[in-house]
């Protein structure tokens, strides 16, 4: 009989699920994955890598044409179906044979089919076949199966049969009429991506546009959207959905007004992918998020390591922070503590150990790639307050700064910087503009390494770059 034992058994194969493996692997640990659907996850066919594929190239499109001299170089309009054909390359045409293939060169076994927590250390994989084989796990289990998109309660909605972000992301056509309820970071980029490819859109935005950046993100983005040819509807909510038998969606608001589309994107948030995953088997509620520690082992409703601790999930079924880059540093944390408790070797707890993942509370980077581009990291001025530091904020337009001049006629944009003036470094940063997502990791660094602003006067930015903005930021500040 085979033996399907091994040290660490992962339930998830996608990005987040892959880095634990790699890591472990690296370690010296034998590994297996579990995946239900196709290796590489969300990330990689339905959400990062197809959706920037699909913003791109009407990005740069704008971008050319914002310049004397490629401006008069443009001479057509967007071709839709390169761009469908170039999102299609990106997702490897939905299929996941190079992940597959990576696996088998790291050292990683895969058995294909849902997983689920059986017992003590034991994940029972049923394949599509429905054939049943248990893996046990020496050390580890870990939960890496994701989020799903979150469908509201509304009437008429589910037999509608809306698009999620999937459908969005892997569309074979673009609607002539979309509608998008939600106004977060995946609504924002698809309502961009769709007016730029011709939908006539029309958004829900019942709390506002991007509502937990800082205001003038959603200011500009609405804006940026109405001058696209967007109707951007704020405060409204659907209360009943009825698509015709032509295909025609019909939604009611609140108000009475009845809104026509081709298409309807749901997009409001996430739940997690822990309905059918066995959470009962160890005393947890199936569908739950799951409580962590910072080495991301599950926790219990006392605060302790469930399972005598060799339960942990990483990625977005904690909760922490949902987003493919911070499930990945929190899959490299956990793989070097799984290896390091494995090997009985200390566990280096310090905030800024290699064992522990602390950023998620306060040093998140983020890029909304709308037009223009929002890119931020750690907390809003809002925030700031709201935890109880003597905030201060200072502004800057990025307009103004001379390499913004060169880098586009008529650069609009904004950068803020949030202090915490009791120790004098920066808590908070938020850009917005035209191509401000590759600035962001330098806000990053100083976030997380506490930099003093009397230190960040001798980071001297290159000139003339948007980078300059810097500078400025802290001359306003009085430095």
């Amino acid at each position: 009989m085979a033996d399907h034992t091994y040290d660490v058994v992962v339930i998830g194969a996608g990005p987040v699920g892959e880095n634990v493996a790699d890591r472990v692997a690296r370690g010296g640990l034998s590994v297996a994955v579990v995946e239900r659907e196709l290796v590489g996850g969300e990330c990689s066919y339905w959400a990062c890598m197809p959706t920037k594929a699909l913003l791109r190239s009407t990005a740069a499109l704008r971008a050319a044409r914002r310049v004397p001299g490629s401006r008069e170089a443009v001479t057509g309009e967007l071709d839709v179906p390169a761009v469908l054909r170039r999102r299609d390359a990106f997702s490897s045409h939905w299929k996941d044979d190079g992940q597959v293939s990576w696996l088998d060169v790291a050292g990683i076994a895969l058995y294909r089919g849902q997983g689920r927590i059986g017992s003590d250390r034991v994940v029972e994989v049923t394949d599509a076949a429905g054939a049943t084989t248990s893996l046990t796990a020496r050390h580890a289990v870990v939960v890496a199966t994701g989020s799903a998109a979150l469908l509201p309660d509304i009437p008429g909605l589910r037999e509608a049969e809306p698009w999620s972000s999937r459908e969005a992301a892997a569309a074979r056509a673009v609607p002539g009429r979309l509608a998008v309820i939600g106004g977060g970071v995946v609504a924002s980029e698809m309502a961009t991506a769709f007016a730029a490819l011709g939908s006539k859109v029309t958004m829900l935005a019942r709390d506002g546009v991007l509502p937990r950046a800082e205001p003038f993100a959603g200011e500009l983005v609405t804006g940026s959207l109405r001058d696209a040819g967007a109707s951007v509807l704020l405060g409204a909510e659907a209360e009943a959905v009825k698509r015709d038998g032509d295909g025609a969606v019909h939604l009611t608001l609140t108000t009475g007004e009845v809104i026509e589309a081709d298409e309807i994107l749901v997009a409001i948030g996430r739940t997690p992918n822990t309905q059918d995953i066995g959470l009962a088997a160890v005393g947890l509620t199936p569908g739950d998020w799951l409580t962590v520690d910072d080495t991301l082992r599950v926790l219990g409703d006392d605060g302790t390591p469930l399972t005598d601790g060799w339960l942990y999930a990483a990625g977005d079924v904690n909760r922490r922070a949902l987003l493919t880059h911070q499930g990945k540093y929190q899959a490299r944390a956990a793989g070097d503590a799984i290896v390091a408790r494995a090997k009985s070797e200390p566990v280096d707890a310090r905030p800024w150990g290699r064992h522990v993942a602390t950023a998620d509370a306060r040093a998140v980077p983020q890029v909304t790639f709308t037009e223009p581009e929002i890119a931020s990291v750690g907390l809003t001025a809002a925030a700031a307050e709201a935890a109880g530091l003597s905030v201060r904020v200072v502004d800057y337009d990025l307009g103004a700064v001379a390499g913004a001049a060169l880098h586009a006629d008529g650069y609009q944009g904004r950068a803020r910087m949030v202090v915490d003036e009791d120790r004098e470094v920066i808590v908070g940063f938020t850009l917005a503009g035209p191509d401000v997502a590759e600035l962001l990791h330098a806000a990053t660094i100083a976030i997380v390494g506490e930099v003093p602003l009397d230190l960040l006067w001798h980071a001297v930015p290159a000139y003339p770059t948007i980078s300059e903005v810097w500078l400025r930021l802290l001359e306003a500040y009085g430095r």
